[in-house]
């Protein structure tokens, strides 16, 4: 009988561990994702500022694995897991039992108890997200072109939480379509402009980022439009308006969250020890302490680094510990032994907008700015989306012409029948042809 897996999340971490295992003739995996796709997030905020479609940057399990008879793909809420039997329950109340569970179910916005934020701001964490922002912008212009005294209401301010990689690469492609792409769209709103105002309770954007760095962001920020509120939070958040931390109150209809991530409460429902974030503290082999087959990956896990700390939520890190996992249950069935996880740091980096980009390369953090900086955000991206049989040569091709172009979308932007349009179209055309083999 072959040995079953259930994973739980088809995100970074779940596919990864998936993709190891699939071929495997001693293995039957069971991928889980309530949404039945894999999304790529580093790229929801160009979905939200319209650069791209919802279905370039959305990838169909079931087609990412129709090849693979040991992978079998469940649209299902995972509701709770017993790391001990071990199983888990979906949503209609089934139990499945496996003999190892690979918990990657993710994060969810950490709003920190602020004030109506969890009712009225729109956080930027899947692609359901990313379409609700693009459409409330999109909206926002069309009544404010037919009603300009909405203006003074706010209507045309649109206000980001959070100085992290998120709230810095939305309010950079924000800023970009209100002040360079609406305007061409609307030209008789130039007597109401636009503005995008970042709010982060930290000194400088990108905290994690060197000094350097933060000087860097913050110069293209201004440079595009964005006005920085920094050392401030925000304390309040309602329909009409933002009220941040010193008592100023920000007339907006548009709260983009990028403030922080907490745990899908599917982890405090596992019953086993949670740290920061509420995610769950797992060994260096990825596992919980007393559960040899529960491994816990990616955004829900803390995962240990050998400095003490934790390693970040990166894509990166979450597809390096889905695929370490994969190798302990394998090493685990060939009477082999389970090796600590050992991290291949790639740095950290941001895109803020065209033309301007920062990195932070390797263990020693060597830091680029402009299109060196770019050329490595596109390489690390490239690496992911290979993972989930991207065509890489639609994603570089439309990387550079990010990178590199003018703005042109106002036409676009304008049309309904082409908004939606798949700008980069890489799984698409792989499914066309596909189809038209098997025909």
């Amino acid at each position: 009988m072959k040995h079953h897996v259930i994973v739980v999340g088809g995100g970074f971490a779940g596919v990864a561990c998936a993709n190891r295992l699939a071929g495997e003739p001693g293995v039957r995996v069971t991928l889980v994702d309530r949404n039945g796709y894999h999304q790529f997030q580093p790229l929801l905020y160009q979905v939200a500022s319209a650069e791209l479609a919802p279905d370039d940057i959305r990838f169909d399990l079931g087609e990412m694995y129709d090849h693979h008879d040991n992978i079998d793909v469940r649209t299902d809420e995972v509701v709770a897991v017993d790391p001990a039997a071990p199983s888990v329950t979906f949503a209609d109340g089934e139990t499945l039992s496996a003999d190892a569970v690979v918990l990657a179910a993710g994060a969810r916005p950490n709003f920190f108890h602020t004030l109506g934020a969890d009712v009225h701001a729109y956080p930027l964490y899947s692609v359901e997200d990313a379409v609700r922002v693009r459409t409330r912008v999109l909206q926002l212009f069309k009544d404010t072109a037919q009603r300009p005294e909405l203006a003074a209401r706010g209507s045309l301010t649109f206000v980001v939480v959070g100085g992290g990689p998120t709230g810095v690469e939305t309010a950079g492609a924000l800023a970009e379509l209100v002040h360079d792409v609406m305007p061409r769209a609307y030209a008789h709103l130039s007597s109401a402009p636009a503005q995008v105002i970042l709010v982060d309770l930290a000194p400088g954007v990108l905290g994690a980022f060197s000094d350097r760095a933060h000087e860097y962001a913050a110069r293209q920020l201004r440079h595009r439009g964005v006005h920085l509120r920094l050392g401030l939070s925000a304390a309040e958040v309602a329909p009409d308006h933002v009220k941040l931390s010193d008592g100023t109150v920000i007339p907006t209809q548009l709260v983009v969250w990028g403030g922080g991530e907490t745990a899908v409460p599917l982890a405090a429902r596992a019953g086993v020890q949670q740290g920061h974030g509420g995610r769950i503290d797992v060994n260096p082999d990825l596992t919980v302490d007393g559960y040899d087959n529960f491994y816990v990956v990616g955004d829900v896990a803390n995962v240990p680094h050998p400095d003490g700390m934790t390693l970040p939520q990166l894509g990166s890190v979450a597809a390096q510990t889905g695929d370490w996992a994969a190798r302990n249950i394998m090493a685990g069935l060939e009477h082999g032994r389970r090796e600590p996880f050992s991290y291949r740091d790639k740095g950290i980096m941001a895109m803020i907008g065209r033309r301007a980009a920062i990195a932070e390369i390797g263990e020693h953090r060597h830091e680029l700015h402009g299109r060196l900086a770019f050329t490595a955000w596109l390489g690390v991206h490239a690496e992911l989306l290979a993972n989930v049989g991207a065509e890489m040569r639609a994603f570089t091709t439309w990387a550079e012409e990010f990178y590199l172009r003018p703005h042109h979308r106002s036409r676009q932007l304008l049309d309904p029948a082409t908004v939606d349009q798949p700008r980069i179209g890489w799984h698409h055309r792989h499914r066309k042809e596909r189809d038209e083999d098997q025909a």
